[in-house]
Protein backbone atom coordinates (compact mmCIF):
# COMPACT_ATOMS: atom_id res chain seq x y z
CA UNK A 1 0.00 0.00 0.00
CA UNK A 2 1.14 3.66 -0.76
CA UNK A 3 2.71 5.72 2.08
CA UNK A 4 -0.77 7.79 3.51
CA UNK A 5 -0.88 11.15 2.39
CA UNK A 6 -2.92 14.22 4.11
CA UNK A 7 -5.84 14.43 1.41
CA UNK A 8 -6.67 10.83 2.24
CA UNK A 9 -7.39 12.00 5.65
CA UNK A 10 -10.37 14.89 5.98
CA UNK A 11 -11.75 17.11 8.94
CA UNK A 12 -15.66 17.20 8.33
CA UNK A 13 -18.56 17.63 9.74
CA UNK A 14 -21.73 15.64 10.49
CA UNK A 15 -23.95 17.55 8.73
CA UNK A 16 -22.05 17.44 5.39
CA UNK A 17 -20.48 13.54 5.74
CA UNK A 18 -23.15 11.74 8.31
CA UNK A 19 -23.86 9.22 5.88
CA UNK A 20 -20.39 8.07 4.59
CA UNK A 21 -19.34 8.24 8.72
CA UNK A 22 -22.88 6.24 9.69
CA UNK A 23 -21.29 2.98 7.53
CA UNK A 24 -18.54 2.98 8.70
CA UNK A 25 -19.22 2.96 12.79
CA UNK A 26 -22.28 0.60 11.94
CA UNK A 27 -19.88 -2.00 10.16
CA UNK A 28 -17.59 -1.62 13.42
CA UNK A 29 -19.53 -1.00 15.77
CA UNK A 30 -22.99 -1.79 15.34
CA UNK A 31 -22.20 -5.27 13.10
CA UNK A 32 -18.66 -6.48 14.09
CA UNK A 33 -18.98 -5.32 17.70
CA UNK A 34 -22.62 -5.77 18.68
CA UNK A 35 -22.71 -2.77 20.30
CA UNK A 36 -26.53 -1.85 20.60
CA UNK A 37 -27.32 0.66 17.35
CA UNK A 38 -29.33 2.91 20.25
CA UNK A 39 -26.26 3.58 21.63
CA UNK A 40 -24.06 3.89 18.87
CA UNK A 41 -25.86 7.46 17.50
CA UNK A 42 -25.76 10.49 20.76
CA UNK A 43 -26.38 14.32 20.28
CA UNK A 44 -22.41 14.64 19.95
CA UNK A 45 -21.98 13.87 16.47
CA UNK A 46 -23.28 17.23 15.18
CA UNK A 47 -21.03 19.46 17.59
CA UNK A 48 -17.95 17.15 17.14
CA UNK A 49 -15.13 17.36 14.21
CA UNK A 50 -14.83 14.06 12.41
CA UNK A 51 -12.11 12.82 10.52
CA UNK A 52 -12.49 10.92 7.43
CA UNK A 53 -10.12 8.40 6.42
CA UNK A 54 -10.08 7.10 2.52
CA UNK A 55 -8.54 4.36 0.75
CA UNK A 56 -6.64 5.57 -2.21
CA UNK A 57 -9.60 5.27 -4.47
CA UNK A 58 -11.42 7.84 -2.37
CA UNK A 59 -13.42 5.08 -0.68
CA UNK A 60 -14.22 6.14 3.10
CA UNK A 61 -12.69 2.96 5.37
CA UNK A 62 -12.30 4.85 9.15
CA UNK A 63 -14.07 7.68 11.08
CA UNK A 64 -13.17 9.32 14.53
CA UNK A 65 -14.42 12.36 16.47
CA UNK A 66 -13.05 15.20 18.42
CA UNK A 67 -16.16 16.68 21.02
CA UNK A 68 -15.42 20.74 21.97
CA UNK A 69 -14.18 19.87 25.25
CA UNK A 70 -11.12 17.83 24.23
CA UNK A 71 -12.95 13.99 23.84
CA UNK A 72 -11.85 11.80 20.91
CA UNK A 73 -14.16 9.24 20.16
CA UNK A 74 -15.70 6.95 18.07
CA UNK A 75 -12.39 5.64 16.02
CA UNK A 76 -13.21 2.96 13.89
CA UNK A 77 -11.57 1.68 10.30
CA UNK A 78 -12.85 -1.03 8.65
CA UNK A 79 -11.84 -4.04 9.23
CA UNK A 80 -9.78 -4.68 6.19
CA UNK A 81 -8.01 -1.64 6.21
CA UNK A 82 -6.51 -1.95 9.74
CA UNK A 83 -2.56 -1.83 10.68
CA UNK A 84 -2.32 -0.02 7.35
CA UNK A 85 -1.37 3.10 9.68
CA UNK A 86 -4.96 4.80 8.72
CA UNK A 87 -5.99 4.87 12.63
CA UNK A 88 -2.89 6.41 13.38
CA UNK A 89 -3.14 9.19 10.97
CA UNK A 90 -6.39 9.93 11.94
CA UNK A 91 -5.46 10.46 15.87
CA UNK A 92 -2.48 12.18 14.70
CA UNK A 93 -4.52 14.58 12.67
CA UNK A 94 -6.90 15.18 15.89
CA UNK A 95 -4.03 16.18 18.08
CA UNK A 96 -2.94 18.34 15.62
CA UNK A 97 -6.40 19.62 15.04
CA UNK A 98 -6.71 19.45 19.12
CA UNK A 99 -3.71 22.02 19.79
CA UNK A 100 -4.84 24.33 16.71
CA UNK A 101 -7.79 24.69 19.21
CA UNK A 102 -5.79 25.28 22.02
CA UNK A 103 -6.75 22.73 24.24
CA UNK A 104 -4.72 21.95 27.07
CA UNK A 105 -5.50 17.61 27.28
CA UNK A 106 -7.32 15.21 25.26
CA UNK A 107 -9.35 12.49 26.50
CA UNK A 108 -10.76 8.91 25.59
CA UNK A 109 -12.09 6.09 26.81
CA UNK A 110 -10.04 3.07 25.43
CA UNK A 111 -11.03 -0.74 24.69
CA UNK A 112 -8.81 -2.18 26.33
CA UNK A 113 -7.56 -4.20 23.40
CA UNK A 114 -6.43 -0.80 22.37
CA UNK A 115 -4.54 0.34 24.80
CA UNK A 116 -1.00 -0.14 23.86
CA UNK A 117 -2.24 2.20 20.11
CA UNK A 118 -2.82 4.94 22.24
CA UNK A 119 -0.14 4.51 24.38
CA UNK A 120 2.15 4.83 21.36
CA UNK A 121 1.11 7.96 20.98
CA UNK A 122 1.66 9.44 25.11
CA UNK A 123 -1.93 8.55 26.38
CA UNK A 124 -2.07 6.86 29.69
CA UNK A 125 -4.48 5.38 31.63
CA UNK A 126 -6.62 7.89 33.98
CA UNK A 127 -8.61 5.04 36.00
CA UNK A 128 -10.03 2.02 36.51
CA UNK A 129 -11.61 -0.67 33.97
CA UNK A 130 -15.59 0.05 33.10
CA UNK A 131 -17.83 -1.60 30.85
CA UNK A 132 -19.42 0.58 28.02
CA UNK A 133 -21.97 -1.01 25.34
CA UNK A 134 -20.54 -4.63 26.65
CA UNK A 135 -16.60 -3.97 26.18
CA UNK A 136 -14.23 -3.24 28.01
CA UNK A 137 -12.50 -0.07 28.13
CA UNK A 138 -10.16 2.22 30.47
CA UNK A 139 -10.37 6.47 30.38
CA UNK A 140 -6.65 7.69 28.95
CA UNK A 141 -5.60 11.14 29.02
CA UNK A 142 -3.06 12.92 26.91
CA UNK A 143 -1.76 16.51 28.27
CA UNK A 144 -0.66 18.67 25.40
Amino acid sequence: MPPLTGHQIQLVSWQDQAAELRVIREAVFVHEQQVPIALEWDEFDEISLHALAKNPQGTPIGTARLLPDGHIGRMAVLKEWRGKGYGSAMLQRLLEESKKQDLKKVMLNAQTTAIQFYAKFGFMVAGEEFMEAGIPHVEMVLNL
